[in-house]
């Protein structure tokens, strides 16, 4: 469950292109992608070029979910000039009617003559239904351009048509010597301003934020985005601020407070549980509590049963994990952890302080292995980006 699966399915008249001129109006597309990176929810992102006798007539990416595509707004934006263009789209045109039109046929409307994709949609049950639109309508289509810089912007989305799961990434923060809090619990603030504004990035991006009734109980936590720390642009932090993450609290025997701040933010508070009283049920309830009922593994709510849950039901690509050493251990030990963002702060805790996670090893041979694909400064901190190696993936 380290990494996202590719699929190998392909269509027999797709060609990968190398054409270098491609791979510069794709790059573009790909940079207009990015702009939704915390928007979209639960849509991919997806940026779109339009392109004719070597000018750009057309840019357009997707925002948010119920308002226009890439493509529908790159046509928008060229016009007339869009009729005999090249379109540059970071993935297949969708083929289908949601809460917006068939962008394959929006483009075969407009007149478009070519369309250029970077990867087809991991779907399998629509992948290639959009190309196969375009080809049927006379219109050149090539896929594979930039494929893997296009398939990085929606690993959650790509996880979850694959294999019916969101993307899982657990944030944590701990000392040079591997410690979250002291042994009070008493963790704020182990690190800088500038990692916090990181960790505001990383749920903007999620479609939610997942932790244990232990950190409730110990912190209250908000898990809210807050416009101020998330060192962006007056403009895009209104923009990504509108859609607050869906917060969720793993609390297996209903213990949340009905005074606690988590259930007083705007936005949706989940709580999955097992054990509890109608009284319970409806306190917490009309306290502004959603309520989820999950089967139990070894005490505790199933974290597999809850992710199932999230990007089924609540079509979640990518969560962010924050809680203690405990929840994260588990979770780790089960294999339920695609990703570990680890922000490290130039402090000792000592050895009385609390763990980055409770993980009961008692030999080398036990040893987790990580997969570290990057090392940053943030701030006066360190972020460490990396991806457990586990045996037997899920």
């Amino acid at each position: 469950m380290s990494s996202v699966a590719r699929s190998t399915a392909c269509l027999p008249m797709a060609v990968k292109m190398t054409n270098a001129r491609d791979q510069y109006y794709m790059a573009e597309a790909i940079a207009l992608a990015k702009k939704g990176l915390m928007t979209t929810s639960p849509n991919p992102r997806v940026g779109c070029v339009l392109v004719k006798d070597d000018v750009v007539v057309g840019r357009g990416y997707h925002l948010r979910a119920g308002e226009g595509h890439a493509e529908v707004n790159a046509l928008a934006d060229a016009g007339v000039n869009a009729q005999g263009c090249t379109a540059y789209v970071t993935l297949e045109p969708c083929s289908h009617t949601g809460r917006t039109g068939p962008c394959c046929q929006a483009l075969a409307n407009a007149g478009v003559a070519r369309v250029v994709v970077a990867m087809q949609d991991p779907n399998p049950q629509v992948g290639g239904s959009g190309l196969q639109y375009l080809r049927d309508q006379g219109i050149a289509v090539d896929v594979g351009v930039l494929e893997q810089q296009a398939r990085a912007l929606n690993p959650g989305f790509i996880r979850r048509m694959t294999h019916g799961l969101p993307l899982v990434t657990a944030k944590l923060a701990s000392s040079v010597d591997g410690r979250t809090a002291m042994a009070s619990g008493e963790s704020q603030w182990i690190t800088g301003p500038a990692a916090r504004t990181q960790v505001q990035q990383l749920r903007a991006r999620s479609c939610a934020i997942i932790t244990g009734i232990g950190s409730i109980l110990l912190d209250d936590s908000s898990l809210t985005l807050r416009r101020d720390e998330l060192g962006l642009d007056a403009e895009l932090s209104e923009q990504v601020v509108r859609r607050q993450p869906i917060r969720v609290v793993l609390d297996s025997r209903l213990r949340m407070p009905l005074s606690a701040k988590i259930l007083r933010q705007t936005g949706r508070t989940i709580i999955a549980y097992h054990y509890a009283d109608a009284e319970r049920l409806e306190a917490l309830s009309n306290a502004g509590a959603e309520l989820v009922q999950l089967p139990l593994r070894d005490g505790h709510v199933d974290g597999l049963a809850l992710l199932r849950w999230l990007a089924e039901q609540q079509q979640c690509n990518e969560v962010l994990l924050e809680t203690g050493s405990q929840l994260a251990g588990g979770w780790l030990q089960q294999g339920l952890i695609d990703r570990l963002k680890i922000f490290m702060a130039p402090k000792l805790l000592g050895s009385q302080a609390r763990p980055l996670f409770t993980l009961p090893l008692a030999a080398m041979s036990e040893q987790v292995e990580l997969a570290i694909d990057d090392i940053r400064a943030v701030g006066d901190d360190w972020l460490i980006s990396a991806a457990p190696v586990y045996s037997t993936p899920l």
